[in-house]
């Protein structure tokens, strides 16, 4: 899987929770705010709207925050005024890195996530300087232990998707931009349970990464990046092979 999986893998065993309950809302309601200023507050008519906030309920997120954040973005109730901007750049040993932000302060934004890759022996580069490395997808998750491969294929394959294949207990169901929600949608009328559903940044190849000082290196960039309160995701490109990443839990 890619390397934001293997990292979450790492931080899982290492017992530190992906992300604090109070930050983890704050980045659901910046979506759900942002989605329903460009497209509206209506879910039924607004995609992104519609998928935020069923990610916003998948992590048991209270409705009066779901409906406050929509709110917010038609203007219903004052609220700060969110910009997207997208970051792009290097981490130790070649690697690329993506950073999607949401800011009130797009100059305080980018000097912050600048200082974060240079302390960290990284480099942020410009506008498709690593963006070509990646394709825009949807990504979805079902548990294999909740639905057989066929059912998930003859769910999903018709509908649009590009691939599915099975990796560590689940079904990897990857889309087309343009055919992600009629994939969910066909997975929810099969009454197929998914894990999670969301549009992300994969690479088309991995940077291989096998000396370990440098493997700490980009997973300590990769951390600090993604704990900055402007930052959505992080998507980065490394292969890390399973025994570095045991080691650097162990530490």
């Amino acid at each position: 899987m890619s390397g934001h999986s293997h990292w979450a893998k790492v931080k899982h065993v290492k017992g530190v929770v992906d992300a604090r309950r109070g930050k983890l809302f704050s980045r659901l309601s910046k979506e759900i705010t942002i989605a329903a200023k460009l497209g509206g507050g209506d879910p039924n008519f607004n995609p992104r709207l519609r998928q935020a906030i069923q990610t916003a309920r998948d992590e048991s997120m209270p409705m009066d925050n779901i409906d406050r954040a929509v709110k917010k973005g038609t203007g219903e109730i004052a609220g700060v005024n969110y910009e997207e901007i997208t970051y792009e750049g290097f981490a130790p040993g070649g690697v690329a890195i993506i950073v999607e932000a949401t800011t009130d302060n797009k100059n305080r934004a980018a000097a912050e996530i600048r200082s974060i890759f240079t302390k960290n022996n990284g480099n942020m580069g410009g506008a498709g300087s690593v963006s070509w490395m990646f394709h825009r997808k949807g990504l979805i998750l079902v548990d294999s232990a909740k639905a057989s491969e066929d059912d998930v294929i003859n769910a999903t394959l018709d509908a649009g998707a590009e691939d599915v294949r099975q990796v560590e207990g689940f079904f990897e169901i990857v889309t087309p931009v343009d055919k992600f929600d009629a994939v969910c949608a066909s997975l929810k009328k099969a009454n197929i349970a998914t894990e999670s559903s969301k549009l992300t940044f994969l690479a088309e190849n991995q940077t291989p990464v096998t000396d370990l000082g440098t493997a700490q290196q980009v997973l300590r960039l990769y951390e600090a990046l993604d704990d900055h309160d402007d930052v959505q995701n992080v998507y980065a490109n490394f292969d890390i092979p399973s025994e570095i990443l045991s080691k650097i839990s162990e530490s």
